[in-house]
């Protein structure tokens, strides 16, 4: 599992969609960070919110576009393997779910790497590190990350992942603001299994959003491990 997770890890920083995503989160970092002051004195926050200006902007792009960089960088990183034929040469080298779980390891390293330099390039201007907030995203980023995991061991085709990971990108922000906030009673319960519902509060219950994307990657181990290679 450590070879496969390394594997993918430096193959995502060698790509170039890799690098103009990792350019695009420090870019933001930076001006995001460095402008916050000029930002407060343009729009009225209330003192919590002034708390966590420095991060506004990375969070609004992490929230708005974080699965669609995932899908475009992950969207074919199981049934890739299986499109080239390389999937037999692994399983005969180690296990199946080494092979998944390596893959999310590796994927979840490259985001946190990114994540993590992003906000220390924002400690310097806000003079510490948000711990609270770092998780809550990157409990957000594993969801996501699992989520792209599950898809691409459902679709065997990286053709078809890669629109549909397109679409589920644009959407998914949209979609889950919407059903954390709506009223309607129809569609109101779907919020529970929605990150951004537990992503809104000012606790540890971000914790759940791990906990639903163990259950898409136990999921997904399922489906590989009875699937042909």
């Amino acid at each position: 599992m450590y070879n496969i997770s390394k594997r993918e890890f430096y193959s995502l920083f060698k790509g170039i969609k890799s690098i103009f995503i990792f350019a695009i989160l420090l870019l933001t970092a930076y001006y995001s960070a460095k402008f916050s002051n000029v930002l407060m004195g343009v729009i009225e926050f209330t003192s919590e919110e002034a708390k966590h200006i420095h991060t506004l902007g990375l969070l609004t792009l992490l929230f708005l576009f974080g699965q669609l960089f995932i899908t475009g960088l992950s969207h074919d990183c199981m049934n890739r393997e299986t499109h080239e034929r390389t999937m037999r040469f692994l399983v005969t080298r180690t296990s199946r779910s080494s092979i998944l779980y390596g893959k999310f390891f590796g994927i979840a390293l490259f985001w946190f790497v990114c994540v993590a330099i992003s906000f220390l390039i924002v400690s310097i201007f806000a003079k510490q590190f948000d711990l609270f907030i770092f998780s809550q995203i990157m409990s957000l980023l594993i969801y996501q990350i699992a989520l792209t995991v599950l898809l691409s061991v459902l679709i065997p085709k990286p053709g078809i992942t890669m629109f549909l990971g397109t679409i589920i990108g644009l959407a998914f922000p949209i979609f889950g603001l919407w059903v954390s906030f709506t009223p309607n009673a129809w569609v109101s319960w779907i919020k529970f299994i929605a990150p951004f519902y537990y992503l809104e509060r000012d606790d540890f219950t971000y914790l759940v959003i791990l906990i639903f994307a163990g259950l898409m990657l136990f999921t997904a181990h399922l489906i590989f491990k009875r699937r042909e290679c």
